[in-house]
């Protein structure tokens, strides 16, 4: 079947800066009208457009974070409460965090453990860590950011060592008990975080 029409990239324009910068994209509609929508990014103008335009060639672009799923040696699943300025509130949530330059997938994800957790991947399992098949998107209405979700077998190592603005408490949970935490949660918990521990708790 033909594929459906689609609008066309013309541009960007950074409306304001920071550590989050925010953008209003402009498009062409397939009917020729022109379409502003309002975006945002951690990158650059230059690097965020090229990725706009490497998407509309069907090219997946690197992954911006991670996040991790580890499982302890006796089975337990290693999760965070952190609080998030986003939301005023401690969340229940997967440990994660952005994936630095020139840092592959398995050097973040160790890296953010140690930080997150003082737990560390395992040695004696290979793989330690197992990524799904592509990164998933964090909020298609609002960004760009893809965050490569892995799968690790991990061990206590020694205590955690966040930086000074993130509080962060590590705790773990049975398999078996996961419904029942679920169920009795009362702090906000992502989705990404939700979902995957609704399935684990099947």
């Amino acid at each position: 079947s033909a594929a459906s029409p689609t609008p066309t990239f013309a541009g960007l324009r950074q409306v304001s800066d920071g550590w989050i910068k925010k953008y209003v994209l402009t498009y062409t509609m397939p009917d020729g009208s022109t379409y502003e929508y309002e975006s945002a990014s951690r990158k650059g103008p230059e690097a965020y457009r090229a990725e706009l335009e490497a998407h509309a060639r069907g090219e997946s672009a690197a992954s911006d974070a991670v996040c991790i799923v580890p499982q302890t040696p006796d089975g337990r699943l290693l999760l965070i409460r952190e609080f998030r300025y986003p939301l005023n509130s401690w969340c229940v949530s997967l440990p994660a965090g952005l994936i630095d330059a020139g840092e592959s997938l398995e050097e973040a994800v160790a890296r953010e453990l140690s930080e997150e957790t003082g737990y560390r991947l395992r040695d004696d399992i290979a793989p330690a860590v197992r990524p799904l098949p592509q990164p998933g998107f964090s909020s298609t209405g609002l960004t760009e950011e893809n965050v490569q979700v892995v799968f690790a077998q991990v061990e206590a190592a020694g205590k955690a060592r966040p930086d000074s603005a993130e509080l962060i408490e590590p705790f773990t949970v049975a398999r078996a008990d996961l419904r029942a935490f679920l169920d009795a949660n009362q702090l906000p918990i992502g989705t990404r975080c939700q979902l995957i521990l609704e399935l684990l708790a099947i």
